[in-house]
């Protein structure tokens, strides 16, 4: 099974925006969307990823990647935190 890789550093750094630029335009704290950069989440919400996406006029597909041959994420426990490295 291969895993999700998020990109949004990548199209964030081609439309110029700072982390603190998106947070305030899309209404998630900074934490998160750095968090979401890093690839240190289980899941987003689509309205979240709507909001991306309107602010940074791009599709999901620019955002999320599908790899294949990598491995997945660890499980994430029941309240949805990802176990510690």
């Amino acid at each position: 099974m291969g895993k999700i890789i998020l990109r949004l550093d990548r199209v964030m750094a081609d439309r110029k925006m700072s982390l603190n630029e998106l947070s305030e335009r899309v209404g998630v704290s900074n934490v998160n969307l750095s968090k979401m950069k890093t690839g240190k989440i289980s899941a987003i919400r689509f309205s979240t990823l709507e909001a991306i996406c309107e602010v940074l006029d791009c599709q999901p597909g620019d955002i999320l990647e599908y790899d294949r041959t990598a491995s997945p994420h660890p499980a994430a426990s029941a309240d949805g935190s990802l176990p510690p490295e």
